[in-house]
């Protein structure tokens, strides 16, 4: 990886642990049902809800016409949504900067029997990465990079006219709410808002992304906004005990998506 500042390094130990901790980020998805993956990739069939794990590729409209596309999945290694993109026919490369999510992606790929390409490297740096080589980019983790901006200019050379960025950020009202925030009643915000950084015990360093950051961003970037869309909303289970992370999600519900196209140039 060219880029080894301070996040970075720390950030790529803690997701080295997670991986040998069995984190469910980092578990590969071997038992996805082919026919059920294509019918909700097609939008034949109501899922009500959305069957676990496929609620976490949303919006499903990115799953449809995958076949024979080039697909890059930025910063999402682990062998779970390359999975869903190599089952419906894509030709998918990873870019993660953690060896450990990137062999989870192997394995993948070897279980079901499709090709997968893996690069360990920074999101914020592509140029391994040729211009113009993906119709998709599928990026989450946002919350890693200290100025999501830098990420949306690499992604903005190596898309295609016409491509589409789907990215996933957290919510930056609630971002540094945690499960353990639960005081009986509610989860409390106790961290300002102007607060950009947060250092976890456990060594992560965290960031917000701002609204405008995001937004404005992509705009700046040659990016069009299509759609935005919310990770499917749940209500408390009352099995879900107060401070776990189902029950903390139904009430803080902490990340959305962006679609954005890629401009078609000048014509």
């Amino acid at each position: 990886m060219s880029i080894r500042d301070q996040v970075a390094i720390a950030n790529q130990r803690v997701w080295e642990e997670e991986v040998k901790r069995g984190c469910g980020c980092c578990i590969p998805w071997l038992d996805l049902d082919v026919s059920s993956l294509r019918q909700y990739a097609d939008g034949k069939q109501e899922f009500l809800p959305v069957p676990e794990p496929l609620n976490y590729i949303y919006p499903a409209s990115i799953l449809a016409h995958i076949e024979g596309q080039d697909v890059l999945c930025l910063a999402s290694g682990g062998g779970q949504q390359s999975a869903v993109f190599g089952l419906l026919g894509a030709r998918v490369t990873v870019l993660d900067f953690c060896e450990g999510q990137l062999a989870g992606d192997r394995k993948a790929a070897e279980h079901y029997g499709y090709d997968v390409t893996t690069i360990q490297g920074d999101m914020r740096d592509l140029s391994e990465l040729a211009d113009n080589s993906f119709d998709l980019v599928y990026g989450t983790g946002t919350a890693y990079v200290p100025d999501v901006r830098e990420v949306f200019v690499g992604v903005a050379r190596v898309i295609r006219a016409g491509g589409i960025y789907r990215a996933d950020f957290w919510n930056p009202y609630t971002e540094f709410v945690d499960c353990t925030d639960w005081d009986g009643v509610g989860y409390r915000i106790t961290t300002p808002h102007a607060q950009k950084e947060r250092r976890r015990p456990d060594g992560m360093i965290e960031f917000r992304n701002y609204l405008d950051e995001v937004f404005n961003g992509l705009l700046d970037t040659g990016f069009s906004i299509e759609r935005v869309s919310v990770l499917p909303r749940t209500l408390p289970d009352p099995k879900d005990e107060p401070g776990s992370y189902r029950h903390c999600d139904a009430f803080m519900h902490w990340a959305y998506a962006v679609l954005a196209r890629m401009g078609e140039g000048p014509s």
